[in-house]
């Protein structure tokens, strides 16, 4: 519940443009989940400059084809919001089950594929993709 000490999720007023018509700022509720489960994961670009894309997903038992990978020229940071999901290292590298709060930094070309995610559930993710030359360990 909003009050006036903790305004919760309200934004008031309508944010100027910048130089590119952009909004100067943009409120999103990263962990609102969708209306209706989609067939396919939901995939919503929040903000992109400088080679940097942030995108929310969301997953409703999605998971990557079978002998399917992605093998991605960047880098990758990828945070569980809620729900869960299991991301699967190619080449035995092994894998890792996320559950909300956890994060993993996958390098460019770790050839990686979602292996689960749980269809009664919407797991929300936010991930943050950027050139490989930007990593830092």
């Amino acid at each position: 519940m909003a009050t006036e000490r903790d305004p919760g999720s309200v934004a008031e007023g309508r944010p100027g443009r910048d130089g590119r018509g952009d909004p100067i700022w943009r409120m999103v509720d990263l962990l609102r989940p969708v209306d209706r489960w989609p067939a396919e994961e939901l995939f919503q670009t929040l903000v992109e400059r400088g080679g940097v894309r942030v995108e929310r997903i969301v997953s409703t038992g999605q998971v990557s084809p079978e002998g399917g990978c992605y093998d991605q020229a960047w880098d990758e940071w990828v945070v569980l919001l809620s729900g869960e999901a299991v991301i699967e290292f190619m080449d035995g590298a092994g894998r890792v089950v996320l559950r909300p709060g956890q994060a993993v930094f996958i390098p460019a070309h770790c050839r990686h594929r979602v292996a689960w995610t749980p269809p009664d559930v919407q797991s929300i993710w936010l991930a943050v993709h950027f050139p490989a030359s930007a990593s830092a360990e």
